[in-house]
């Protein structure tokens, strides 16, 4: 009996009512549990979702591509900086292959490379940069275009680079397609070379606010003479040629922000020179980058942008004796005339240079004298001229022969 009172307390009757204190500490606990049954819920549900994801081979492929594109991507700013460390990058990371046609594709299609860097690149002598070249030219149709249009479409694809040999190179390659794409228009691939510098530099003439002395459609027919193995080319032929190019100049390809960055990759000389002012005759500590003909001037070797630029074109260098400094040299027009070079105001305005002359003081008598050295064998004069002086030569004794 006693077992079944027993019984009857533990089942039978309603519980104990727990104190105030007691049952609140037991709600508390209630919801606790509540929570974390909830938070555990939720965590179950989403290692069910994301477990499905870590197996599936789309996903695993889109982390690929991801990786992948970023890599290509950092390629490409390698390759604007330093064309052959960017194809090396690329060719390394397998996204390029090192052969002349995928190499010619990349460079003709790809957006995004500079200009510039595709022209160096191109204009290389190595065994696949030449092979690379012929592909890439072969990219061009050139079949019932004139050979202005032609060379539109030829030098918008990238940036003719200023030296003579790679410029040999580039545009050999340019004469040789167009020769293949219309084998009727000329005797001889000498007589498109010849015709296409002619032309660049017609456009140059024409359209060279520097140049006064324009030359006439006579000049230009006169000029071309004897160039069709040694017979001379249609006038009909060059009068439309001609009439192009002057209703109409070259576009040169512009290059996005990372062009000054690629002139300033590899100069020809720098450091640090003082400089005398324009207008305040103050001399003042700059950095100096001498590349592609002309001389960049910064504030500071950190600096992105030059506060000024002088072309070099047309210029001389001397050694000057200045009382105020030593080993000083001299930028000056033999021609007495202002330097047009270019500078950056305070507030960022650009202007043009009003100087005759400008006074540079080296750190000594050696750094002197090797700074005039290199601005003199920067001081060319266009490559094209002596490129055409050569190619006519041979044209007239080959049709002596």
């Amino acid at each position: 009996m006693a077992i079944r009172r027993k019984d009857s307390f533990l089942w039978g009757r309603a519980p104990l009512k727990l104190p105030p204190a007691e049952k609140r500490d037991s709600d508390t606990v209630k919801v606790h549990k509540s929570d974390l049954q909830d938070d555990i819920q939720k965590l179950r549900l989403e290692i069910v979702r994301v477990t499905p994801e870590t197996h599936n081979p789309d996903t695993k492929e889109q982390s690929k591509n991801v990786v992948r594109n970023r890599r290509f991507l950092r390629g490409k700013k390698k390759f604007n900086m330093d064309p052959k460390k960017g194809v090396r990058y690329l060719v390394e990371n397998e996204l390029l292959e090192w052969r002349a046609e995928p190499l010619a594709e990349f460079l003709y299609k790809e957006d995004g490379l500079n200009k510039t860097a595709i022209g160096n690149f191109l204009g290389e002598r190595e065994e696949m940069h030449l092979q690379t070249l012929k592909a890439f030219v072969g990219l061009h149709e050139f079949s019932d275009l004139n050979l202005v249009q032609a060379l539109r479409q030829f030098l918008w694809s990238f940036r003719l680079p200023g030296e003579a040999q790679k410029i040999d190179r580039m545009m050999e390659a340019f004469a040789a397609r167009y020769c293949d794409c219309n084998p009727e228009v000329f005797q001889s691939t000498d007589t498109c070379y010849i015709l296409s510098f002619s032309i660049i530099m017609l456009n140059t003439s024409l359209h060279n606010p520097n140049v006064k002395d324009k030359p006439s459609l006579q000049r230009f027919v006169s000029m071309n003479r004897g160039i069709n193995h040694g017979e001379d080319l249609p006038t009909e032929l060059l009068t439309k040629l001609y009439s192009s190019i002057r209703s109409e100049p070259f576009k040169i390809p512009v290059d996005d922000g990372n062009d000054l960055t690629l002139t300033f990759f590899n100069p020809d000389r720098e450091g640090w020179l003082l400089k005398m002012g324009g207008r305040v005759k103050t001399w003042k500590r700059r950095w100096f980058i001498l590349t592609d003909s002309c001389l960049y001037y910064f504030e500071y070797t950190t600096d992105k942008d030059p506060i000024g630029i002088i072309p070099l074109e047309n210029l001389c260098v001397r050694k000057l004796q200045d009382a105020s400094k030593p080993d000083c040299l001299e930028l000056f027009n033999p021609k007495g005339q202002k330097i047009k070079a270019c500078k950056t105001e305070n507030k960022g305005r650009v202007v043009r240079g009003k100087h005759r002359s400008y006074r540079l003081s080296a750190a000594g008598a050696e750094e002197r004298d090797a700074w005039i050295h290199a601005i003199r064998s920067s001081v060319t004069k266009d490559p094209f001229y002596d490129l055409v002086s050569v190619r006519k030569r041979k044209v007239c004794s080959n049709a002596a022969v």
